[in-house]
C-alpha cells in the first residue's frame, strides 16, 4: 500500500514537472527581432535632390507583416541628426505602453547614435495599420505599412483577393521638414504646406520631373485586388478614386466593417482603409488619384498613380481621369463617413459600452498666445497654439509614463479638465478675441481601470479656423457612436447615438464646425491617462 502511494506521488510530481516545463517553453517562445537603421538618404523628387530621414534607406519605409496575436521585436538604431521615436499606429500594445512611441509621453526619444528595442504586441487587431516616427515632423518620411494578417487557418470575412497592394499617401516637401517645423515653432506661424502629395513615394504625372517614376499597379482582367490604403499625409484628409472603377471598402483601422460599395473614399490623416477593387474595365490605363479636402492651410495639388491592365492593347496617350469630389465638398465627406458601420457578427462582435462611468466634453481650438518679440507670424503678430479645453500642451523633459510609475513629481498635473472652462456658441462666426489665449501646461486625465468612457469632441470656430480635425487615441480602439454639425446637444444628440453597429477605429475626423462622440473601455493600463490629438498646428507652439 505504501509503495502504491509513493508511486502515485512520483507520478503527480512528474506531471507537475512536465507542466512547468511546458509553461516555461510557452513563456520563452522565441520572438523574432528585425534591425532598423534610421539614417539620412538622398532622394530626387520635383527636379531636385535632397537628403531625407529614412528607415533602412527606404521611402516609404519597410512594410511589416504579422499575424493576429503575434509579437515582434524591432531594434532601432538612430544614425540621424535628430531625436526620434517610432509609433505603431493602431497597435493597442496591451500592458506594453513603453513601446508605443510618442516622445516624452511613453518614452524619452532615441538620441542620435543611440538605440532602442521596441516590442510590438498584437491582440485583436486584423487588417491594415501603419508605423511612423512620433517626434516633430520626421514622420513625413519615416513611415510605412504594418499589415496584420489573419491567424493561420483563418481567412478574411470576404473572398480572398488575387493580390494585396499597400497604397501609402504621403507629403513631399522641397525643404528640410525638420527646419520647416522648427521655423514654424520659433516664429509662431503656420508651417509651410507640402510641395507635392505622393502615392507610394511618387508624386505622379501632374508634377514636374515626376512622370517617369509614377507608381504603376499592373492588374489582370477579371481579378480582384485588396488595396491597403494608408494616409500618412501630414495634415490633409484625402479623397481617393480610381477612374471608371468601383471600390468596396471592407475594413478600416485594423478592423472589418460592413462592405461599402462606392466610387470614392475619404481618408483622414492617420487613418487606414482596406479596399477591394475588381479589374472589370476594358484593358487600358486608368489613373488612381488623391487630392485634399480643404483645411485652414492645405496642399491643393493632385497625386496620381496608374492602374495598368496586362495584355496586348494600344495604351491611351493619357490614362482616364476620375471625377474627384471638389476640395470643399463637405457633403461628399459626410455621405461617405456616415456609411461606416461595424461588421457586428459573432466572430467580429460589437462591445460598445452601454453604461458610461466617465464623461468628457473636449473642445478643439486653434488659439494664439502672445509673442515675446512682438513680431511673430501668427494673427496680429501673435503665436499660434492649438488647445483642448483651452489647454495647450507643454512637452515635459521626462516622459509622462516614467514620471507616473516612478512617482516623479512636477512633471505633469493630473487635472486635465473634463469640460471646457466656459461655454459659448462654439461654432459661431467672428468669435471675440477674449477666447484666443489658452492656458499652457502638462496635464493628464487619469482613469480608473476598466471604467467606460465617453468623450465628445467639439470643434470651435475660434479665429474662423474651423476644419475637419483628426483625432487619434493611443492604446485603444474606440467606437464612434455619433457625430454632427453645430454645437453638441447632450439632450437631443445623445438619443441618436448608434449603439448597435458603430465603427470601431483608432482615428476619426471631427467634422468641420461640428462634433464627434466616442466610447471605449479603459482596460489597458498605462494609456488611460493619455489622449493624443492630431492637429495640423503644433500644440503648445
Amino acid at each position: 500500500m505504501e509503495l502504491v502511494k509513493k508511486k502515485s506521488l512520483l507520478i503527480e510530481l512528474l506531471g507537475l514537472l512536465i507542466l512547468n516545463v511546458l509553461t516555461l517553453c510557452m513563456a520563452t517562445k522565441h520572438t523574432t527581432t528585425i534591425d532598423w537603421i534610421v539614417k539620412e538618404t538622398s532622394y530626387t523628387r520635383l527636379c531636385s535632390t535632397k537628403k531625407i530621414l529614412t528607415v533602412n534607406g527606404l521611402y516609404p519605409g519597410p512594410p511589416i507583416y504579422m499575424r493576429k496575436g503575434e509579437k515582434l521585436n524591432i531594434y532601432v538604431r538612430n544614425e540621424g541628426k535628430y531625436n526620434v521615436t517610432i509609433h505603431w499606429h493602431g497597435v493597442k500594445q496591451p500592458r506594453n505602453p513603453w513601446s508605443d512611441g510618442p516622445n516624452y509621453v511613453t518614452q524619452c526619444p532615441i538620441k542620435p547614435g543611440a538605440s532602442f528595442t521596441y516590442e510590438i504586441v498584437l491582440s485583436n487587431e486584423e487588417g491594415t495599420l501603419w508605423w511612423h516616427a512620433h517626434s516633430d515632423w520626421s514622420r513625413a518620411t519615416v513611415h510605412g505599412p504594418l499589415i496584420v494578417l489573419p491567424q493561420l487557418g483563418k481567412t478574411y470575412p470576404f473572398p480572398k483577393p488575387c493580390k494585396e497592394v499597400p497604397i501609402v499617401l504621403a507629403s513631399w516637401f522641397k525643404g528640410d521638414v525638420m527646419e520647416i517645423i522648427e521655423t514654424a515653432l520659433e516664429n509662431g506661424g503656420e508651417p509651410n504646406k507640402s510641395d507635392a502629395l505622393t502615392i507610394n513615394g511618387q508624386p505622379g504625372d501632374l508634377y514636374n520631373c515626376s512622370k517617369q517614376g509614377t507608381f504603376r499597379m499592373v492588374v489582370d482582367y477579371g481579378k480582384t485586388y485588396l488595396l491597403r490604403i494608408i494616409n500618412s499625409i501630414m495634415n490633409e484628409a484625402m479623397f481617393f478614386m480610381v477612374a471608371k472603377h468601383n471600390l468596396t471598402v471592407v475594413g478600416t483601422d485594423g478592423g472589418y466593417i460592413k462592405p461599402i460599395r462606392t466610387s470614392y473614399i475619404l481618408i483622414i490623416p492617420g487613418q487606414t482603409m482596406d479596399v477591394i477593387i475588381t479589374a472589370d474595365q476594358s484593358p487600358s490605363h486608368y489613373y488612381m488619384t488623391a487630392r485634399a479636402y480643404f483645411g485652414v492651410v492645405y496642399d491643393n495639388t493632385t497625386t496620381t498613380a496608374i492602374v495598368q491592365y496586362s495584355g496586348s492593347y494600344t495604351p491611351p496617350s493619357t490614362p482616364s481621369f476620375p471625377n474627384l469630389p471638389n476640395y470643399t465638398d463637405t457633403n461628399a465627406v459626410t455621405n461617405f463617413t456616415r456609411r461606416l458601420k461595424a461588421l457586428a457578427t459573432k466572430e467580429y462582435p460589437v462591445n460598445v459600452p452601454r453604461h458610461v462611468d466617465t464623461k468628457m466634453y473636449i473642445t478643439v481650438s486653434l488659439n494664439t498666445r502672445p509673442c515675446v518679440k512682438h513680431s511673430c507670424d501668427g494673427p496680429n503678430g501673435s503665436m499660434l497654439a492649438a488647445s483642448l479645453n483651452n489647454m495647450s500642451f507643454v512637452e515635459p523633459k521626462i516622459d509622462i509614463l516614467q514620471a507616473y510609475y516612478n512617482r516623479i513629481k512636477q512633471v505633469y498635473k493630473p487635472n486635465f479638465p473634463i469640460e471646457p472652462p466656459y461655454y459659448f456658441n462654439f461654432t459661431a462666426e467672428n468669435l471675440p478675441d477674449t477666447l484666443l489665449t489658452p492656458e499652457r501646461g502638462t496635464k493628464v486625465k487619469i482613469l480608473e481601470y476598466n471604467c467606460s468612457v465617453e468623450i465628445v469632441f467639439q470643434v470651435t470656430n475660434v479665429q474662423n479656423a474651423t476644419e475637419n480635425h483628426p483625432i487619434h487615441l493611443h492604446g485603444y480602439n474606440f467606437y464612434v457612436v455619433g457625430y454632427g454639425f453645430g454645437n453638441y446637444n447632450k439632450k437631443t444628440d445623445r438619443n441618436k447615438f448608434n449603439l448597435v453597429d458603430p465603427p470601431e477605429v483608432n482615428t476619426i475626423g471631427v467634422p468641420t464646425n461640428g462634433w464627434a462622440a466616442i466610447r471605449f473601455r479603459a482596460d489597458n493600463p498605462g494609456y488611460g491617462s493619455c489622449i493624443v490629438i492630431w492637429i495640423d498646428i503644433p500644440a503648445g507652439a
